[in-house]
Parts: C-alpha cells; structure tokens; sequence
C-alpha cells in the first residue's frame, strides 16, 4: 500500500566550476497523512534542496516524489511552502496578502464571500483576526509569521513545507510560535515537512526526526520515531525521560556526524547555512 507522500530515491546534481557535485544521494522517504516530519542536518547536507524538490521548484536527476498518487513536477497550490523569512508584500495588508493565495487558488470554485470568510477563518486560526488592515512594516516578526502561514493555510494545501520558518525569531516568539502550530496541526492534521537546527524544537513538534548526513552525496542517516503523546505540553516534556532520550539521539547523531567532518570544512559550512546545530530552543 502507498504513502501520502513517497520521496523516492531522489538524487540530484548540480554543475559547478569544479565539475559535477551531487548534493542528494538516493534520499527515500514515505510520509503519512496528518504526519509532522522533520529534517535535520549539518549545514550543506541538502535538507532545502529536498524541500525544494517535493514543493516542485527544482527536478530531480534521478527518482522522484509521488504525492496522493500522482507525480509532483512543477509547484501547485497542493504543496505551500513557508520560507524563514514572511515574504509578505509590503504595500499590502495582512488580509490583502492572504486574498492574493486566497484568489489564485479559488476564485473559480469560491464566490467573493466565500473567499473574505475564508481569508477571515485562517486568520484566526494564527490569531491575527485584530490586525486585518495592518501592514507588514506596523507589526513584529512573529505576527508576519504567522500571516504567512495563515496564507499557506488557506491554500489548503496536502503538505505543508516549512524551510526554518521560526529561524529568524527571538525566542520567546519562537516558543509561542510552535505552540501555534501544534494548535494549528492538530486540530487541521496537516501534513507537514519542517526543516530546523533546533534539537529541541525538532523532538518537540515532530511525528518522525529525519537525521540527514552530511552532504555532499547526502542521504538519510536515520529516522528516529518521536513516541510523545498529543496535544503535548513542553513544560512537562521538559521532565519526561523520553523526550531527554530523543533529544540525546538526535544530538548524538548530529555530533558524531560533526566530528566525522574534515576541520577545514566546517567554517565553509557555517558560512553557507549557518549554526549547524541548536540544542536549546
């Protein structure tokens, strides 16, 4: 029986002034419906490249992805992507933003106020309902956040692909953020494929932890199986041995992976993407 979603033995490889360099090696992986996955890796391991090719803005040299039974070749509204920056359009309005997804996707199926009522619905479920005629520029990191993903939302997307969407956030807005998507995931089931550095936030919203190794000719290392009860609560996770021992594989894993790296490579690595791991959220 087939998954939701089959990433199937992607590889792919870019032409560089060097030659050839395959970033993904044979990378394979089934997501179920409702699935919260995340990937993680050192800097340069392919986790973007991955998402990239299921959103259907790079093709694949070999393989492919498979969504509900039909190939994915192209970006379509059944796959939204969330990037770490909002990428809202600053001219416009917070309820403007999400009518421009709201319109390209269901102008024909939708009337006028079907689609305000539904632009007004996914801006409550991000509690963004206060702030409709506000601008980009007139409200904080998070609320430009979560308007981002209230436009994903109302795509209604299969999958929902988030590329480090909390990265650029302070943390305390970081931790109310996962706490909305938690919210937001369970009461949707979304099926989600989030990248992050975040060790904790990783264990903490997860289904499944795909541990990417390093690149170039990256695959997937391990899969570890977060078994954590929802809806979770992250003060009483703190104390929970399972989530400890989760924590403790994924940064074992990404240690042993560090110390493998030849010393020369790792300043590069942090330039091309940053910390290549984050234990504290």
């Amino acid at each position: 029986m087939s998954s939701y979603l089959e990433i199937d033995h992607i590889s792919i490889t870019f032409p560089t002034d060097n030659g050839p360099l395959e970033v993904l090696d044979s990378v394979n992986l089934k997501v179920e419906k409702g699935e919260v996955i995340s990937l993680i890796g050192h800097s340069g391991c392919g986790k973007s490249t991955v998402l990239n090719i299921v959103a259907g803005l790079l093709q694949a040299t070999s393989g492919g992805v498979v969504l509900e039974g039909q190939e994915v070749n192209e970006p379509g509204s059944d796959r939204a992507v969330i990037f770490q920056h909002h990428s809202l359009m600053p001219w416009l309005s917070v309820y403007e933003n999400v009518r421009l997804a709201v319109d390209q996707v269901f102008k024909k199926s939708k009337s006028r106020q079907e689609r305000h009522d539904w632009i007004l619905h996914n801006l409550e479920l991000v509690h963004m309902s206060h702030a409709l005629e506000r601008r980009p520029d007139e409200i904080s990191g998070g609320m430009k956040q979560r308007v981002g993903i209230a436009r994903a939302l109302a795509m209604q997307p299969k999958v929902l692909l988030m590329d480090e969407p909390f990265g650029a956030l302070d943390s305390l807005t970081r931790t109310h953020m996962q706490d909305s998507l938690m919210e937001i995931q369970q009461e949707l089931n979304n099926t989600v494929i989030m990248i992050t550095h975040d060790v904790d936030e990783a264990v903490l919203l997860s289904d499944r932890i795909v541990m990417m190794t390093n690149g170039p000719s990256a695959r997937v290392g391990n899969i570890l199986d977060i078994d954590l009860e929802r809806p979770r609560d992250r003060l009483a996770l703190a104390e929970d041995p399972r989530f400890n021992h989760y924590r403790a594989e994924v940064v074992k894993f990404l240690h042993d992976r560090h110390t493998a790296q030849p010393e020369a490579s790792a300043p590069a690595a942090e330039k091309n993407g940053g910390p290549a791991l984050r234990i504290a959220s």
